[in-house]
């Protein structure tokens, strides 16, 4: 009864599609209605002429780590055409045309991206579309084929019931199959290398790996440090292989040794796992895990991706109920699929900050943190574009681009399989997210080893900037120093560093944030401190080190004075009238014990701005759905530095 429920709603979803298709056959998307979105609204603004800027050690590379393209099923099969190659043009600043036909373009360039299409049944639809003859020799994939050939309503339903009823039942040839993914992964990688070419732009190959056990995320992306001479020899690994992630980590290990490249996993949104993702106990036998799990997953993890369109993955209220920021984003009705309901003492399971905490526990236990990760944003995005501004957001999937259509708002994107009470509707899909890397070049090379390193931090969207570094012997008059990054470098260690016990001498911090050049204000910089305590017991503390408008910290480390909001919900505006341009900090923990181990992590929070249902509404003179907020604070974590006692 579940399988059908999934059926049903994508089978409405390419009735809408094939409307859309049906409509521009008769009347093309040159219409006085699109020329007038292209005119006014910023995504379709294509006057704007976007300039990359040379790389410096003072800029972070803005990129994304998870794009879907048409060569992933659940995106080609539900209106996609855009393959890879469009995908990097639109990154790089070109104008593209959508999957709907409205003209692109990025508000600015990213430095870098991964294309990071599904594994399973990569690049059906591309095939599918050329007839080749790995499609047509079995009956199912000549059904697939004629269904999808014939363009209608109801044989493009009927085609995407049919795939997903075979994955169901296990009888899909195509998603655990070598010899199907040969050829899209050989065109994937392809575009790769030609779109590597670019003068500062990296395009690094990769693909997700799409664990979802009984609709369990599970799911990693893979980036290879590699060109095609090494990513090339083999297809990706299939989850339907085996959906435990140790077997991806058996694949990766095998990829190094054969091959002598390098290959990294990042999970992603664990706050649709269930409890799965960070859970206490190996997927394998359900067993507590132990050292070796422990040193393998930090091996070939060192990041997870804690925001993206499916929610935020920082911290949540119950889990932190006097951090009056948590609430931001959440989405925590059910798992992926919506088979079952989410339960409250699931939620530590979910949570990165929970994680951070709990890895000092493991790690006490085992001699190990297993999840002492560097933290990035990506998007997540299945319509070959990725725009993560909420004045120029294109929705998660090709029906949801932007349109005075209800399914932009009211179409179920999450929780399918559940019932109504823990589907998750289009409106609460975040414009989100962005990794930043602290690289000095733009190079696969330089990129991958700051993944590596862990010197990377997540934006849920914005291109705000962020440094810190800890140290024992920094001063509050070294943030102004000419040599600041150099001297920084020297005498303490970046985000995703460690810091040692010295003499029981307390960590010092120096910050520096940024506002978005082209973006709001900052309120405030905080610092996150996690610890476990003598009795082994996990703590956690906010610290406001940094607050705009003259507003002050009270002597227990808080501003309890908000910045204010100058947001016009009518105008889907705001000003940049209050909050700061630049932030810096000098903090020295006030309750440091040596003999604790502890992490840091510093949250950059912007001034409100609208969000993009804000300028949905209006653009478009519709309504801002019931509970969608008008206004939102976008942000940036870094990645935790971790202080070891011993």
């Amino acid at each position: 009864m579940k399988n059908s429920t999934l059926v049903v709603s994508f089978f409405l979803i390419f009735s809408f599609i094939a409307c859309k298709q049906d409509a521009k056959t008769e009347n093309t998307v040159e219409t006085d209605q699109v020329k007038e979105v292209q005119k006014e609204f910023s995504p379709y603004a294509v006057n704007y002429t976007p300039k990359a800027l040379p790389v410096n050690e003072d800029r972070p590379l803005f990129g994304d780590t998870h794009l879907h393209t048409s060569y992933s099923a659940d995106a080609g099969l539900i209106g996609d055409v855009l393959g890879p190659v469009e995908a990097f043009k639109f990154a790089k600043g070109e104008v593209v045309t959508s999957s709907t036909g409205l003209k692109a373009r990025i508000k600015r360039p990213l430095d870098w991206l991964v294309i990071a299409d599904h594994a399973e049944g990569i690049g059906i639809m591309p095939m599918v579309l050329k007839s080749d003859p790995l499609v047509l020799e079995n009956e199912f994939g000549k059904e697939l084929h004629d269904l999808l050939k014939e363009g209608t309503t109801e044989s493009i339903g009927e085609a995407y019931n049919l795939w997903v009823g075979s994955k169901f039942e296990g009888t899909n040839p195509f998603t655990n199959s070598p010899e199907f993914a040969k050829k899209p992964w050989d065109e994937i990688i392809e575009a790769c290398e030609n779109a590597n070419k670019a003068s500062n732009f990296t395009a690094l190959i990769g693909y997700e790996w799409s664990s979802a056990p009984n609709g369990n995320n599970l799911h990693r992306v893979v980036v290879y440090k590699d060109g095609k001479e090494k990513a090339g020899t083999r297809v990706p690994l299939s989850a339907e292989t085996n959906p435990d992630p140790e077997s991806l980590w058996d694949w990766m290990e095998t990829y190094e040794n054969e091959t002598g490249g390098r290959v990294l996993a990042i999970p992603h949104n664990p706050n649709l796992s269930n409890g799965l993702m960070f859970s206490d106990n190996r997927y394998t036998n359900g067993e507590p895990i132990d050292n070796e799990y422990a040193k393998r997953r930090q091996r070939f993890e060192p990041l997870f991706e804690v925001t993206q369109m499916k929610g935020d993955s920082e911290s949540h209220p119950s889990l932190s109920p006097d951090d009056e920021f948590a609430d931001f984003e959440i989405m925590d009705e059910a798992s992926l699929g919506g088979n079952e309901e989410k339960t409250t003492d699931m939620l530590q399971y979910e949570y990165g900050r929970s994680a951070f905490k709990k890895g000092l526990a493991h790690e006490k236990k085992l001699g190990t943190n297993p999840f002492k990760y560097g933290v990035i944003g990506s998007t997540d995005s299945h319509t070959s574009l990725s725009t993560t501004s909420e004045d120029n957001y294109f929705g998660k999937i090709a029906q949801l681009e932007p349109t005075a259509d209800p399914i932009r708002f009211e179409e179920v994107v999450v929780g399918r399989l559940g019932d109504p009470s823990v589907h998750v509707y289009a409106w609460r899909i975040s414009a989100s997210g962005l990794a930043a890397v602290w690289a000095k070049e733009n190079t696969r090379e330089s990129i991958f080893d700051a993944m590596e390193r862990k010197e990377v931090y997540a934006t849920t969207g914005t291109r705000i900037r962020v440094r810190v570094f800890a140290g024992h012997d920094f001063k509050a008059e070294d943030l102004n120093r000419d040599d600041f990054v150099d001297y920084a470098y020297k005498n303490g260690v970046p985000m995703g560093g460690d810091i040692n016990n010295s003499g029981n001498k307390t960590p010092k911090l120096l910050i520096r944030a940024t506002m978005d050049p082209d973006g709001a204000n900052l309120d405030r910089v905080q610092v996150i401190k996690g610890w476990l305590d003598a009795n082994g017991k996990t703590q956690e503390r906010i610290y406001d080190v940094a607050v705009s408008d003259d507003r002050s910290i009270n002597k227990d480390g808080r501003c309890t004075t908000a910045v204010g909001n100058t947001v016009d919900v009518a105008d889907a505006s705001y000003t940049n009238t209050i909050g700061a341009a630049l932030l810096t900090a000098f903090w020295e923990d006030p309750n440091f014990d040596a003999s604790l181990n502890a992490f840091y992590y510093v949250r950059v929070l912007e001034i409100p701005t609208p969000r993009w249902t804000t300028f949905d509404a209006k653009f478009f003179g519709v309504e801002i759905p019931e509970g969608a907020p008008k206004s939102i604070q976008e942000r940036a974590y870094t990645s935790p530095i971790w202080y070891n006692s011993k």
